[in-house]
């Protein structure tokens, strides 16, 4: 079975995570191999890699239209990681499990928004349900700049099941809501086996996962507009946790 994956540094990550079967490399006729094109060739030819040049409407074809700035990497399947590798890369690490769960958001573009935060802050791994929410997508690999590549991502079949097992292991559920009552993050003991939940665009998150949670946190806000775009709020959230760590790990980020 083949995939592609479109985009300049989406393409680069992919190659460079080492994580898929890579197959060819496809540039659109006419595109100048200078900059991050001329890096791109060099590492395909490093990895011994075919080059294929194709039309570049053949190319809108085969990314359906997406803005594949001219490069497409014909690729072997995602491999999804287990809840047990990302525990034991926290081991590893001799860190405390911190982990991004993302409740059926639907937006590719919010996703991979947040997975790049989430490489970006060294989380251990990101859950996700396999149905009725985002897997790791084209679009999605994408709009994470190619950073889904590099992070274990886990799917899984029951989202709360899998959240149990998570608490069973030590690691405390914390999602993010609004409403009253609710502590606001800055009030929160971010400094702990954490896993961060996230709820969809527009629902927030079900009832059963947020009852799943260990504690409901906030961000405080001031202004008009009452929610932020879940990508923002993420974000936000992730930097907090690592600040929380004390920054744990910044040496190690390139």
């Amino acid at each position: 079975m083949s995939e592609i994956i479109y985009g300049r540094w989406a393409v680069m990550e992919t190659m460079r995570a080492g994580r898929r079967q890579l197959q060819q490399m496809v540039l659109a006729e006419g595109i100048e191999e200078k900059g991050i094109v001329n890096d791109l060739m060099a590492e395909a030819r490093q990895r011994g890699l075919p080059i294929k040049r194709i039309p570049r409407r053949m190319m809108d074809d085969l990314a359906k239209g997406a803005n594949h700035q001219g490069v497409i990497l014909r690729t072997g399947p995602y491999t999804y990681a287990e809840i047990e590798t990302v525990l034991k890369l926290a081991e590893e690490r001799k860190e405390k499990p911190f982990l991004l769960v993302l409740d059926l958001l639907q937006d590719p573009q919010n996703v991979g928004a947040l997975l790049r935060v989430a490489d970006s802050v060294g989380v251990h791994g990101v859950v996700l349900q396999d149905r009725r929410g985002v897997g790791i997508t084209a679009a999605v690999t994408n709009a994470s700049s190619g950073a889904a590549e590099h992070l274990n991502v886990v799917q899984v079949t029951n989202l709360v099941n899998a959240m149990k097992q998570l608490k069973d292991c030590g690691v405390w559920m914390v999602g993010l809501d609004i409403g009253p009552n609710i502590v606001p993050i800055d009030r929160a003991d971010l400094n702990i086996p954490l896993g961060l939940v996230l709820g969809s665009e527009g629902e927030g998150m079900r009832r059963l996962v947020r009852e799943t949670c260990d504690l409901l946190v906030t961000l405080p806000m001031r202004g008009h507009v009452e929610s932020l775009n879940v990508a923002t709020v993420g974000a936000i959230a992730l930097y907090a946790a690592w600040q929380a760590r004390s920054w744990q790990g910044w040496s190690q980020v390139r």
